[in-house]
């Protein structure tokens, strides 16, 4: 029960961590980013690099969905312009994960003391860094505490039992990596868990790579949530996340060894490896999707429309 208790409580620190990374960047740089979002959205190319600077800079795919969900319930946004944008927040959001990828443990120290520094101030530029630092400390101390609680953990029986399971079935991986990830809502915590025990040789790339999988469908339930009773336009936007995610994980899932080998030839770093493998999968789900977005909207208006959307 006590390395269940850790878990749980790093879990939270995690979250915790992001949250306050989150904060600080959206008070620094939200508000301009909304004004940008509005003006330069009106292709699905340029929402797609709208997309990806934005999550890249917010660090959160979700924190983006709902973003766009409260502008398109306010009519500011419509739905054909999310389009570019959500394929965009995939690639983006993988951006967090090649950070996290290398061992930044020396920073700990110094982003905490720095960042709590900050937080004494009341200008809230600095106060907004001090969120920062002090999050970023608090992720990296977060994969460093997953890493050492992964020898722990694998010694329960609950654990080892679901670690076989996991690992002889792929299905099952794949099926708690979602759970997981939508009880969590971030997709980056829970594929920064599966990095920190690959690094401690838990299991190897291709369960790894299943459960990034998982959690790009897992991470859809935030903008689900934030579109219940937004309109119609904001329950297509939350629509095509899930279904951009779910098709591409399905289609991606018999190829998960030679992204895997793919993987291994670009870095011999373990960790590093489900960060590429989380990149090359994004960044080609997207860029397929991309030529047919206009047909993809079609599609979904087709499916979840109730006839008051004018088609695309």
């Amino acid at each position: 029960m006590l390395y269940l208790g850790l878990f749980i409580g790093l879990v939270g620190s995690f979250l915790l961590g992001m949250t306050w990374l989150r904060i600080g960047l959206f008070n620094l740089s939200g508000k301009a980013m909304e004004v940008w979002l509005k003006k330069i959205t009106s292709t699905p190319i340029k929402g797609m690099v709208v997309g990806i600077i934005m999550t890249a800079i917010l660090q959160s795919s979700s924190a983006v969905m709902v973003i766009m969900v409260g502008l398109v319930a306010a009519k500011i946004l419509s739905f054909p312009q999310t389009i570019g944008i959500i394929l965009g927040t995939n690639i983006g959001t993988t951006f967090t994960l090649e950070f996290l990828s290398y061992d930044l443990s020396q920073l700990i120290i110094p982003f905490l003391i720095i960042g709590l520094f900050f937080l004494f101030f009341n200008r809230p530029k600095i106060k907004s860094l001090g969120f920062i630092f002090t999050g970023f400390a608090i992720i990296i101390s977060a994969m460093r505490g997953f890493e050492w609680l992964a020898g722990p953990l694998t010694k329960l029986d609950f654990i080892q039992h679901l670690l076989i399971l996991i690992n002889g079935h792929m299905i099952y991986g794949f099926l708690f990596s979602i759970l997981l990830t939508a009880c969590i809502q971030s997709s980056t915590v829970m594929t920064g868990i599966a990095m920190s025990f690959l690094s401690a040789g838990i299991f190897p790339l291709e369960t790894g790579i299943i459960i990034m999988l998982g959690a790009n469908i897992g991470t859809c339930i935030t903008g689900l949530l934030a579109s219940i009773g937004a309109g119609e336009e904001a329950r297509l936007t939350a629509y095509t996340h899930i279904w951009l995610n779910l098709v591409g994980a399905i289609l991606f899932i018999p190829f998960i060894q030679y992204l895997g080998d793919i993987s291994r030839h670009l870095t011999s770093n373990i960790e590093t490896q489900l960060a590429h493998a989380s990149v090359i999968f994004n960044v080609i789900c997207s860029l397929i999707v991309l030529p047919f977005a206009t047909k993809f909207g079609k599609f979904i208006i087709r499916i979840h429309g109730k006839g008051k959307i004018k088609p695309i």
